[in-house]
């Protein structure tokens, strides 16, 4: 924990310096946490063999990284490194203290079988920490495959089971794996608390917010 606490410490001095830090750091950073598959690989197949990087979707997803200011920065890594959102009133936002457990909405929480970053078991977790009716998903994949994960993908499978408890491994036991994505799951699950459906306005804007203009908008060529 001490190594680990230095090294915090010098990562949020970095950031403070510059202000930011920045979305290639950033990328670097979880690259490294699966450096067979998203260092090395590239380093052998791309410099050495001189081939050109695959045309992937969930690639160029990644690769649309953002800089994040030095105080998020810091907030973040002091979230990870007490578990404050676990402890109610540890983390403020603009001066209001959290507590997980006053979310009384009903929650469809997801995990990745073999997500790197977020573990399926602490995912599952958040289960025991809101204080509404929650379901939880088991996806297959990873860290961003289990949820770009659209339907028609023949290699996609998902699991459901019981209301959680406080074992993840007990829930799995009983859970059920289906083909499919989760998606659908989910739409079931959102159509069920949707409420009385209405009919989609025929054009964006009202007289308050006009639209400005067509999607995407010119301020992602910022």
């Amino acid at each position: 924990m001490l190594h680990s606490e230095k090294l915090i410490a010098l990562s949020k001095k970095r950031s403070k310096k510059k202000g930011i830090i920045s979305g290639q750091d950033l990328g670097k950073v979880f690259a490294w946490f699966r450096p067979n598959e998203l260092v090395w690989n590239y380093w052998v197949n791309n410099y050495l063999m001189g081939e050109n990087p695959p045309s992937f979707d969930i690639l160029a997803w990644n690769a649309d990284s953002t800089n994040l200011s030095a105080g998020l920065h810091e907030q973040f890594l002091d979230i990870f490194l007490h578990n404050s959102m676990t402890k109610p009133g540890a983390v403020e936002v603009l001066g209001t203290p959290v507590n997980l457990g006053n979310i009384t909405a009903d929650a469809y929480v997801t995990g990745g079988v073999t997500d790197h970053l977020t573990p399926w078991q602490g995912c599952y977790r958040t289960t025991r920490l809101l204080g509404s009716e929650c379901t939880f998903v088991l996806s297959n994949g990873g860290h961003i495959a289990s949820l770009v994960n659209p339907p028609g993908n023949p290699k996609a499978s998902y699991y459901t089971g019981p209301q959680p408890g406080d074992d993840p491994d007990a829930w799995k036991h009983k859970a059920e794996r289906k083909q499919g994505s989760w998606w659908e799951d989910w739409i079931d699950w959102v159509h069920q608390r949707a409420g009385q459906e209405k009919n989609a306005p025929k054009k964006l804007g009202n007289t308050n917010y006009p639209e400005l203009e067509a999607a995407p908008g010119t301020y992602i060529h910022g």
